[in-house]
């Protein structure tokens, strides 16, 4: 059944935030981001399979545009989309993991990139069976006004939500950039575009970093929830670096920085759906740490 398919007697925005049942509600799995091998210097098969080996269900993979010489040379996770989408589900097959999603990050603001990139991913993802593609609004052209950077924004993703609601693929926006750094801002992004694939891939670290209380606002989006990036601030970075920067690549191991993560997993386990913790680290021992906290939490 195709994850927006209708609901007798359901409203539009009711329909909006329920779009897929393709877990049972209210559970919580675990899964990492590719990016935890970032300096391995590994391709994405072994990034997949040493997730699976470390224990995680899930797995997001990064992918890209064109030819990128690391990852042609298989020194680097991330897939380009010019490759067979199979190559991702063979592999993920192959080790027994599952797709959360596809990290397709660009900038909204920018639709003569944007537009056709995640077009592109949509179609990839539903080809490689990836439930998700998260993305987030992207640094702004230095020359356009708030005013205009909605308008570019709203243009991107109702072009997406065409394809996304046509295969039944949800886009996730996460917290990350100018505008999405605050709740309101956030907010704004997501109501441009009426549709039922569009909802919230929330950032813990990011939302923290830019000055806010991640509870709080994870709250706020239980309901608009379609993934969640599990990410851990270290008191070293948090000291440094929040209110001052809105987001961050990678986080310290989940259970090492200032996330509450008993909270996080409460709160997620009230949302409509089943939300997978696609954790964000920047290192195998990190990733190792992460699910073996994270496990000892959702066993409580």
């Amino acid at each position: 059944m195709s994850a927006v398919a209708s609901r007798s007697g359901e409203t539009a925005e009711q329909k909006r935030h329920h779009v897929t049942k393709e877990f049972t509600m209210g559970q919580v799995f675990l899964g990492v981001n590719l990016e935890f091998v970032r300096h391995a210097d590994k391709p994405f098969e072994w990034g997949v399979a040493k997730a699976a080996e470390l224990g995680y269900e899930y797995v997001e993979p990064m992918v890209h545009w064109g030819r990128e010489l690391l990852s042609e040379a298989g020194y680097f996770h991330s897939v380009s989309m010019l490759d067979d989408p199979y190559r991702i589900k063979d592999a993920c097959v192959k080790a027994g993991v599952k797709l959360s999603g596809l990290s397709a990050h660009c900038p909204l603001i920018k639709p003569e990139i944007s537009v056709e990139y995640l077009k592109q991913a949509i179609r990839f993802a539903a080809e490689c069976g990836a439930p998700v593609v998260n993305t987030d609004e992207g640094p702004k052209p230095h020359w356009t006004t708030e005013e205009e950077d909605f308008v570019l924004m709203k243009y991107t993703l109702q072009e997406a939500a065409f394809v996304a609601e046509r295969r039944g693929i949800l886009i996730g926006l996460e917290p990350h950039q100018q505008y999405s750094k605050t709740p309101e801002g956030l907010d704004r992004i997501y109501n441009l575009v009426r549709s039922p694939v569009i909802g919230i891939n929330f950032d813990t670290g990011n939302a923290f970093l830019a000055g806010q209380d991640p509870i709080a606002w994870l709250e706020r989006v239980t309901d608009r929830l379609v993934h969640l990036h599990a990410k851990d601030i270290s008191l070293q970075q948090a000291e440094a670096e929040r209110g001052k920067v809105t987001g961050t690549p990678v986080g310290c191991a989940c259970g090492e920085g200032v996330i509450d993560w008993k909270k996080v997993i409460e709160i997620c386990r009230r949302a409509p759906r089943d939300i997978v913790f696609s954790v964000e680290c920047g290192t195998i021992e990190q990733a190792e740490k992460s699910i073996k906290y994270l496990k000892s939490l959702l066993q409580t």
